[in-house]
């Protein structure tokens, strides 16, 4: 029996053989087909006369024309380091075959050869197609350069490796419509070459607009060029659907590059000692080295990019050039992105708030990497994931979408009256809240003005005073007097001040702060504002201006006292914070617009149980309101003008009761409650306010449409 084994064995040897040998054949030539498609970005891919058959608008750019660059031909001037939106853009070009919407010109795809015949320019990488495809396909898209307000050379410069300079120069030059650049956009993801590693397209280019991968702050124009993603072609190949936002994951930190400075490395590997949950690779040994699908830790090998939909962090350091594949690679596996890259101009910093997706650490704060990250909330986490994966779908998956982003931030540079809000940029499409109900116009009409509704109690000296400042306001068109008090009548009709618009007063039948909500019948206007009876320190110019802002948002909250919420990790609470900080979430019903249509949904379609608890507490009725509209709008409130102190002169105290630390305390609690109830936080911070054009600048007062502004 044995030797009946022995022999079976030995004749399968040559099958065995045959089998290897063909398994390592398709293996090589997978291989080959890989790192050929890789090196494609590099402009080694496909060849000039290639047709694309897929689109006949595309295959109408290829021409047969050769441009013959001689050694005599004129170069492009120095690209302008001084170039902006002003001096070097014309914007009188724009606006021709549409008033809201840029047109977009592409240059036919020509051959540019030396004296002999030889090429002088590399092939069209596909990624560069992609790019042009995009173009043409958009409704930016025209055929015609004259009625054109931005004109996209053919000429592939994605990549500033192997590209010689002087040759370009020539090729831009030659373009018909050139004139130095002005309204011709380049696209460049890696820019400049060793040793010096520039980080903008180094080659001349005049006054074009550069779309580069690599900019830093000292380098970017700002409203001129824009800043966009380093694309990596490899591993949106070996893509997998990604975790959700909220699922759990292996590692907290990984850091996966290769080819970064030694102090990382050094900063990094110091950590993991402390921190087991940080993940630390690089470079394998043998021949898996070269091979940009592995990462390895000592003797263990990770597939790369698949390691990343394990972490929950993946730090991008900045390599020899600022711009790396690194941020590509993380967004794509829906990690978010620790960057360390001093001075970087993230992607699309323009219109993106990267605050929401990233973290961005300073290079000399390395060593604190984990004590930084370990601070953020479960929440904070879930949220940044979700814009993570918003931001890659909607602006970075392709070049399709790099493409589009990139002209639809020029658009809205241009044609700013209809540019995309924050919100459109930033907010991910909500699948729990509902849109804005509001359908008004974009800007309300101001005939109608407002109402002023005082909610009052008994403090006659301030409310009067209240009175006769609202009333200065041009826009005024009635007071409504809410007069809370069931134990004391109103004043007579005679001991009310005289003032020139009409005046009402509604008594109430108990006693509830929900009454300054109340839909009453005498209001006819659709803007109201809210205010107390002590809020006697706001001009009438704050309080007009605070008028026109609702009337361009008049489906949101739009006032003066402002307040945020923050998340309190010791606690794993909500807290309500009045400090003075940079980010607003709430304006306060003290003094604040809104549209008569909240009031309606505060009295009926608010949940029954906010409405209870703030009666039952007496507190928190403007807090409730804040989140009514923001759960419903999706939009966060506005803060008008400077001003932020809003004391009572007439108090027995000397602070408002905002400022009592039980009331903080009890502020929080209704946070939460609010909270806990909708099943979500609806609040959205933000850092805006909105102030008149040139109420600081040194402008005769005559000039100004506003003056009589308070500092604070």
């Amino acid at each position: 029996m044995g030797l009946n084994k022995t022999a079976r064995v030995s004749k399968a040897v040559p099958h065995q053989d045959y089998y290897v040998l063909l398994f390592i054949l398709v293996l090589f030539a997978l291989c080959v087909a890989l790192l050929t498609e890789f090196c494609s970005f590099g402009g080694s891919g496909a060849t000039d006369d290639d047709r694309w058959p897929s689109n006949d608008k595309l295959n109408a750019l290829l021409s047969d024309d050769r441009v013959v660059l001689t050694g005599n031909h004129p170069v492009a001037s120095e690209g302008d380091p001084e170039c902006n939106f002003y001096n070097c853009f014309q914007v009188y070009r724009c606006g021709r075959l549409n008033q809201y919407r840029l047109s977009v010109y592409v240059y036919p795809v020509v051959r540019y050869v030396d004296e002999s015949g030889a090429s002088s320019l590399g092939p069209m990488s596909r990624e560069f197609r992609e790019m042009l495809e995009a173009i043409v396909r958009s409704p930016y898209y025209t055929d015609d350069p004259h009625k054109a307000c931005i004109l996209v050379p053919s000429i592939d410069l994605l990549n500033g490796n192997g590209l010689d300079s002087k040759t370009v120069g020539r090729a831009l030059v030659a373009l018909p419509h050139w004139d130095d650049g002005k309204n011709h956009l380049l696209f460049n993801m890696i820019p400049g070459t060793a040793p010096t590693y520039r980080t903008v397209l180094d080659v001349p280019r005049g006054k074009a607009i550069v779309a580069g991968g690599g900019f830093s702050a000292w380098s970017y124009r700002n409203g001129y060029d824009v800043s966009v993603p380093v694309f990596n072609p490899l591993a949106l190949k070996c893509r997998k659907i990604a975790k959700r936002p909220n699922e759990s994951r292996k590692w907290f930190v990984v850091a996966s590059q290769t080819a970064i400075r030694q102090q990382f490395k050094t900063g990094v590997r110091a950590m993991m000692d402390e921190h087991p949950e940080l993940l630390v690779l690089d470079r394998c040994d043998g021949g898996r080295g070269s091979n940009f699908s592995f990462r390895c830790d000592g003797n263990k090998t990770y597939d790369y990019p698949y390691i990343l939909e394990e972490s929950t962090f993946c730090l991008v350091f900045r390599g020899a050039r600022l711009g790396q594949t690194a941020l590509f690679d993380a967004m794509m596996s829906g990690c978010i992105p620790v960057i360390v890259a001093d001075f970087y101009v993230l992607p699309f910093s323009e219109v993106l708030d990267w605050k929401r997706a990233a973290v961005v650490i300073y290079e000399a704060d390395v060593s604190d990497t984990m004590h930084i990250l370990k601070g953020f909330s479960d929440e904070r986490i879930s949220e940044m994931r979700q814009q993570v994966d918003f931001f890659y779908e909607r602006y970075f998956a392709g070049m399709k979408e790099i493409t589009t982003t990139t002209l639809d931030i020029l658009n809205d540079r241009v044609f700013s009256h209809v540019a995309k809000s924050y919100e459109m940029w930033n907010d991910p499409p909500s699948t729990t809240s509902v849109k804005s109900p509001l359908f008004l116009p974009i800007v309300a009409p101001k005939s109608q003005g407002f109402t002023a509704v005082v909610l009052t109690y008994d403090r006659l000296d301030s409310l009067f005073q209240v009175i006769h400042n609202v009333v200065k306001a041009p826009s005024l068109a009635k007071v409504l007097v809410v007069w809370n008090n069931q134990n004391k009548p109103p004043p007579q009709a005679s001991m009310w001040p005289k003032i020139n618009k009409p005046l009402k007063v509604v008594q109430t039948l108990e006693n509830k702060l929900s009454n300054r909500f109340y839909p009453y019948d005498e209001i006819e206007t659709e803007a109201i504002l809210a205010i107390d009876d002590d809020i006697v320190m706001l001009t009438a110019d704050e309080l007009e201006f605070g008028f026109e802002v609702w009337r361009e948002f008049p489906d949101r909250i739009v006032g003066f006292p402002s307040r945020v919420h923050l998340w309190d990790n010791v606690t794993h609470q909500w807290k309500y914070q009045s400090e003075w900080t940079n980010e607003v979430s709430m304006v306060l019903t003290g003094v604040a617009f809104y549209h008569k249509f909240w009031s309606y949904m505060y009295t009926t379609r608010m949940p029954k149980e906010i409405r209870n608890w703030v009666d039952k507490h007496m507190n928190c009725e403007d807090i409730a309101m804040n989140f009514l509209v923001t759960n419903m709008t999706g939009k966060a409130p506005i803060k008008v003008a400077p001003r932020k102190k809003f004391k009572c002169p007439e108090c027995t105290n000397t602070e408002m009761l905002s400022t009592d630390l039980s009331h903080m305390i009890e502020r929080s609690k209704c946070v939460n409650k609010f909270a806990e109830v909708y099943g979500c936080m609806p609040l959205k911070p933000v850092e805006f306010r909105a102030d008149p054009v040139l109420y600081k600048d040194n402008f005769p007062e005559k000039l100004k449409r506003y003056n009589n502004i308070g500092s604070l």
